[in-house]
């Protein structure tokens, strides 16, 4: 049976009966998982191991936002803090070389810890450049405030991610940085020009286009299709991801059930894939929903199910060979490296301002 186009949540930290009747007779292409899913290491592995047996795959995704920040879904005491990625860029105005080996070795231990429990993607890097006056929701997301400055960062942290056989996800394209509403809640209208967008938003997309997965903004750019967010609008899939930015990957959408889509979400299924997305997201686990999602998502076929293949060849190969230990004790030194140079900064900062 072919897979669905389609990879969604579960409602806790074990499979129950529904849900793996919905597996079974769905067969979605991925598994995502949230902080409901995650309460130890055994248990995460437990679950991975159980989704994948239940759909008859061993390679079958499942992915996870392991960000570091405020998004970060395995946390202590069980596994690592990590930082946002605003840290990462705050010692790259002093050294960026050394921004990028920190961002590089911090996507490397996030790779270990996920790969320890059987997950093989990460919805990281955000390549997203917030503007004065946007929302929060990318904030200190950000590797920075330029589209140099974050497609530089957000490279290193795809090719750590991709060191430890964990696929990174480049996310939100065409670019989130500009909305100045949160697109869970309600749909962000961008009025930018092209030509600003081109200049700014598209160009750390543009620098990943190697990356084997991307995730798409639910936004409205005005300029481009008034009418329709990047997720349902052909003319920014076909025009620009796939056009200007000149994405050939693997795109999924963002989640489904985000205020800022419109219609049922069997309706945003269709409309999403008309638009020329590969594949949807549906994440909350409601079985009922997911079932609706389901039937109307097509099976994974021809170019989509070309691109989800060529994406899990880019880990079928073992880890690069990493100290864990050596590695952690290194990231530490740099990130108390960061915070001595913040400090300093501040410090000359309030003595010229008194």
């Amino acid at each position: 049976m072919a897979v669905h186009a389609l990879i969604v949540g579960c409602a806790g930290p074990r499979l129950e009966a529904d849900e793996i009747a919905f597996l079974r007779d769905a067969d979605p292409w991925g598994l995502i998982l949230f902080r409901r899913n995650c309460v130890d290491p055994d248990q995460v592995r437990a679950l991975v191991a159980e989704f994948r047996a239940v759909v008859g795959r061993d390679d079958a995704p499942v992915l996870i936002d392991q960000e570091g920040g405020r998004v970060q879904r395995l946390r202590p005491p069980h596994w690592p803090k990590y930082p946002a990625s605003r840290v990462y860029a705050s010692l790259a105005a002093n050294d960026p070389l050394a921004a990028r080996e920190l961002a590089r070795l911090g996507a490397r231990l996030m790779s270990h810890d996920l790969k320890e429990l059987g997950i093989t993607v990460d919805c990281l890097p955000v390549l997203d450049v917030p503007v004065p006056g946007s929302h929060d929701i990318i904030g200190d997301r950000a590797y920075g405030a330029s589209p140099g400055q974050v497609a530089l960062l957000g490279r290193a942290a795809a090719e750590g991610l991709l060191a430890g056989g964990v696929l990174p996800v480049i996310k939100h394209i065409p670019g989130h940085g500009r909305a100045v509403i949160d697109s869970h809640a309600d749909l962000p209208v961008v009025s930018a020009s092209r030509d600003e967008l081109e200049a700014w938003d598209f160009m750390p997309f543009r620098t990943l286009t190697d990356m084997p997965l991307a995730m798409t903004a639910h936004v409205v750019y005005s300029a481009i299709d008034p009418r329709r967010p990047a997720t349902t609008s052909r003319t920014v899939m076909r025009d620009i991801v796939r056009g200007a930015i000149g994405y050939g990957g693997l795109v999924m959408t963002d989640d489904l059930s985000m205020n800022a889509l419109a219609g049922s979400l069997p309706e945003r299924a269709r409309a999403s894939i008309r638009a020329g997305c590969d594949i949807v997201l549906h994440c909350n686990g409601t079985v009922a929903e997911m079932i609706a999602v389901a039937a109307q998502t097509p099976k994974l076929a021809g170019k989509a199910a070309w691109r989800a293949e060529a994406a899990l060849d880019r880990i079928r190969h073992a880890p690069e060979p990493f100290d864990v230990a050596e590695a952690r004790a290194r990231f530490a030194a740099g990130l108390e490296r960061v915070q001595a140079q913040s400090s300093t900064a501040f410090a000359a900062t309030h003595a010229l301002s008194v």
